[in-house]
């Protein structure tokens, strides 16, 4: 079976990007434009990897993250925070929400998939 990874970003083409990045390292993906979205997406589903965006309209990353960690199978899930944003505070609190990492944009795609390595087993 393969590995099932969640890409939220509310923009397309970054979706796009980090999609294929993935795929071309076996994934399958799900993509949610926010937060709201995404976490439709994933009810019931068994997913091994969420990469997301933190400033996305309706929910945003650090809200989804929460609202992941409250659900039982996703309490060990890798989330990467793939953002614009750099600033300690927005990290610390991204951490304190459940990151597992963080990675500003824009990315590169192997490093990415070095941070995937890292944290997928």
């Amino acid at each position: 079976m393969s590995k099932m990874a969640l890409v939220v970003d509310d923009s397309a083409s970054m979706r796009q990007m980090v999609s294929y990045t993935l795929q071309s390292a076996g994934f399958e993906v799900i993509e949610g434009s926010d937060g709201k979205d995404a976490l439709g997406k994933v009810s019931g589903k068994s997913v091994n990897l969420v990469v997301t965006d933190l400033n996305m309209p309706v929910m945003d990353g650090i809200t989804l993250i929460r609202e992941l960690r409250k659900i039982s199978s996703f309490k060990f899930t890798p989330i990467l925070m793939l953002t614009t944003e750099s600033q300690d505070a927005k990290k610390q609190e991204g951490k304190s929400a459940g990151a597992t990492g963080w990675m500003v944009k824009p990315f590169n795609p192997e490093q990415l998939l070095q941070v995937v390595s890292k944290v997928v087993p």
